[in-house]
């Protein structure tokens, strides 16, 4: 969101304060600023959510502490601090301009059930002023309004202003600005306070609108967790009151060295000045898109979960950014394969901060090898039939006379070429310059017509999509916590029956059935099946019960605690095992809940279906029997 301001018609010399920073000194501050302010550093998650069936991946900071919001114990105490790494797809088609990005790195602290508004504004004002030496003059910050519903943050408000931000640059905002959640249809919520940065030349302008653009720029979100929508829309008080604050690295990191745009930031800036010096066009729009889409495939691919290219979920997606990559490198004159290439400077550049991308490397280098040639076989392909759907067009220039442009019949080919081949609607265009003599206006008319179809079939996927990731972090349902601790089980009795080498990779849950992620050559034969469901349901039967316990990362190891491998966890983990002790349990994990307490209650399950997800990759899906 961006803030329109009327000028002040003051002269101020604000425009010549200048704050150089990197990324790196940037997380470098922040956390250790939170650390003295009594939080623990904890390590950045996974790109994919666990057991979280509302988005494909991680979108935000508080994604991974889903558990510790709604009530559990986080082993690292009440007041944490980290750099997550995140990627929303919202935004993809928007890359290309001097803003979007898909993937970035959110700044957060939180505050389990501990401190409230007061320290957390503070906070996060005397970190802007002291450490990031920004002029207060510099900031202003927006609060919620109130509504019939939800009194007005005054407190907020009060809480700035006695910091020392103008009251003219205290704006108060609806709940589409300035309320968070629930993500679902239910659960935890509350109104946020944000904090912007001004940009602009001179003295910085007054808030007066929420619509349009000026010199403002949203840095940092501050939400206090305070309420709970429950199923019939009423909003209750919370248990537990949490804050929740996000400042996005790549925004913040360009506004502070005066960029307007944001592939100017190091990171961004390797990566773009290696692909133009590969390039032979000048396009600075293609040159962001490559320079963001492999630097979003290189994370994706080189995420503890070991995701690979595929026609579902975050498969999916990664296929469409690196395709995309192909594509945009081809306009620019790369040669291929270019890929490999430029995957190396993201691993430079990040895999310090990110071991991960180092320890995957080989894995990451391989599928861009595979998927680059594999489309660039696609758009041979597609440029054949292509050439031979247009050239079947009997006498184009003479119907094109006398009834016009075929619009319609030219925009179907086109779509079903996307369709079918996965042939980029500008590269069918080029092609149409190529062999028909068709102006720019009737070119763009074609354009328009494809996009229409590309962005309707895009919605009834994304309406889809919805339905199938339907839920929140409200779903902290019966039956999703009896089918969580399923999967425990389900991971224990695959490891018995398949082999040691099982591992989850992946999971998702909902109230209907649970969804298992596992390496795997095979899909599992009928009598395995058989087998693991036997296993599962037997220690269902014996009703054992669920227990949990802090212990140090090393220790967890060391006593056979199942976890994630390449996962970067805090030196303090919850385990959760299933059993009297830790000697005597059935199964044994990293997590952080929630579970049942004891077996019993889950009930009988079964396996009813079994894919192949990709390379070495199984997934299987289960449900409570009927």
């Amino acid at each position: 969101m961006y803030l329109n301001y009327h000028d002040s018609g003051k002269i101020s010399t604000l425009d010549l304060v200048d704050i150089e920073m990197t990324t790196d000194e940037l997380k470098k501050k922040y956390l250790e600023f939170f650390e003295g302010k009594g939080h623990a550093i904890i390590p950045s998650a996974s790109i994919v959510p666990e057991n979280d069936p509302t988005v494909l991946f991680t979108t935000a900071g508080m994604h991974p502490l889903t558990p510790y919001l709604l009530g559990e114990e986080h082993p690292l105490g009440k007041r944490i601090v980290n750099v997550q790494k995140c990627l929303r797809t919202d935004d993809i088609d928007e890359v290309g301009d001097n803003t979007h990005v898909t993937f970035f790195e959110m700044l957060g602290n939180w505050s389990l059930g501990d401190y409230w508004k007061k320290e957390s504004i503070s906070w996060s004002y005397e970190f802007l002023t002291k450490e990031l030496n920004i002029p207060v003059e510099k900031l202003a910050v927006t609060c919620f309004e109130g509504d019939k519903e939800i009194p007005k943050d005054i407190e907020s408000a009060e809480i700035w202003e006695s910091l020392g931000i103008d009251k003219s640059r205290i704006f108060f905002l609806g709940k589409k600005d300035n309320w968070w959640g629930p993500v679902g249809s239910t659960g935890p919520c509350g109104p946020d306070t944000e904090i912007y940065f001004w940009t602009g030349d001179g003295e910085p302008i007054l808030l007066e609108s929420s619509e349009g653009s000026g010199g403002w720029v949203e840095i940092w979100n501050n939400v206090f967790m305070e309420y709970e929508k429950t199923s019939d829309g009423i909003y209750v008080p919370l248990k537990q009151k949490n804050v929740d604050t996000g400042m996005g690295v790549e925004r913040t990191v360009a506004v502070l060295n005066g960029f307007k745009d944001v592939y100017k930031i190091d990171g961004l800036s390797d990566i773009f000045d290696k692909v133009s010096s590969l390039s032979t066009s000048r396009n600075e729009k293609s040159m962001r898109i490559l320079t963001d889409h492999i630097r979003a495939s290189v994370f994706i691919l080189g995420d503890q979960r070991c995701i690979s290219p595929s026609n579902t979920d975050q498969g999916y997606v990664l296929r469409k950014l690196i395709r995309k990559s192909v594509r945009e490198g081809r306009k620019l004159g790369i040669p291929s394969p270019f890929l490999v290439e430029l995957s190396k400077i993201v691993v430079d550049k990040y895999g310090t901060y990110y071991p991960e991308l180092k320890s995957n490397q080989g894995f990451i280098e391989k599928y861009l090898g595979l998927e680059e040639e594999k489309f660039g076989n696609i758009l041979k392909v597609g440029q054949k039939e292509s050439f031979k759907r247009i050239d079947s067009i009997d006498n184009f220039e003479e119907k094109v006379e006398v009834f016009g442009l075929p619009v319609p019949l030219l925009s179907k080919e086109s779509f079903d070429l996307y369709q079918s081949h996965g042939y980029p609607v500008d590269m069918f265009i080029e092609d149409l310059k190529e062999r028909k003599n068709i102006n720019d206006n009737n070119l763009k008319e074609i354009s328009g017509d494809v996009e229409k179809l590309i962005c309707c079939h895009q919605d009834i996927s994304r309406k889809g999509a919805e339905k199938k990731f339907k839920g929140g972090l409200s779903d902290n349902s019966d039956d999703v916590v009896k089918y969580h601790t399923a999967t425990h089980l389900l991971n224990k009795a695959l490891r018995d029956v398949v082999g040691s080498h099982v591992k989850q990779i992946g999971s998702n849950i909902t109230s209907e059935r649970l969804r298992f992620d596992f390496p795997n050559n095979s899909k599992l034969t009928e009598e395995e099946i058989l087998e693991v469901e036997k296993k599962v349901n037997d220690i269902i039967d014996q009703n054992i019960e669920v227990n949990s316990t802090v212990l140090p990362k090393g220790d967890a190891v060391s006593c056979g605690a199942i976890h994630l491998e390449g996962e970067q966890y805090p030196e303090q983990v919850k385990v959760y095992f299933i059993g009297a002790s830790l000697e005597s349990n059935v199964s044994m994990e990293f997590c952080g809940g929630p579970h049942v307490k004891s077996t019993g209650e889950i009930g009988h399950i079964e396996i009813y279906k079994q894919d192949k997800i990709g390379d070495g990759k199984m997934r299987i899906y289960a449900r409570f029997k009927k």
